[in-house]
């Protein structure tokens, strides 16, 4: 699906004001989900919408789900030590669905020198057994104030004016 088929909550009315929009899912082949639907809960009881894509999933599927479901961020929980391939896939589609506004943050067992390279990647966050789950909501409604703080930006600078 193209980005321009797609609009972003970033073009919605600002007095229209709706819940951060979150994509929860398993990446690959991993089946433990237990963590993701802690997350997912806790995501939820804060007020923020979850759409909650289970185990098995595909790079492919997540960034198609992503854009179809309208999302700000995208939650991946990974413990089966394809985290470096996987992240990277769904950073690579978001890129050439032009859909790099998209967060992506993560959960998980990654090896500390994993996270800073996954970070370099673009990955916002990720998470690590024992992460208080205020810590995780806390992270992700910090994403709703960053794209509070850009779309305000956006609105404040003038009009491109082009020479004819």
């Amino acid at each position: 699906m193209s980005r321009l088929a797609n609009p972003r909550i970033n073009d919605r009315p600002a007095q229209r004001r709706q819940p951060l929009r979150v994509l929860v899912a398993k990446v690959g082949l991993d089946g433990h989900d237990r963590g993701a639907k802690i997350i997912a809960r806790a995501l939820r009881d804060a007020g923020i919408e979850v759409i909650y894509l289970g185990v098995h999933n595909t790079p492919q599927e997540i960034v198609s789900s992503a854009l179809q479901e309208n999302v700000e961020a995208i939650g991946l929980s990974i413990h089966s030590a394809a985290h470096m391939t996987l992240f990277s896939a769904v950073m690579k589609l978001l890129q050439q669905q032009q859909a790099s506004d998209i967060a992506v943050f993560g959960g998980g067992i990654v090896p500390q020198q994993d996270i800073v390279k996954l970070k370099r990647m673009g990955v916002k966050e990720i998470f690590t057994p024992g992460a208080p789950l205020e810590e995780i909501v806390k992270f992700v409604k910090s994403i709703e104030r960053q794209k509070d703080r850009a779309r305000e930006k956006d609105r404040a600078k003038p009009p491109d004016r082009k020479a004819r």
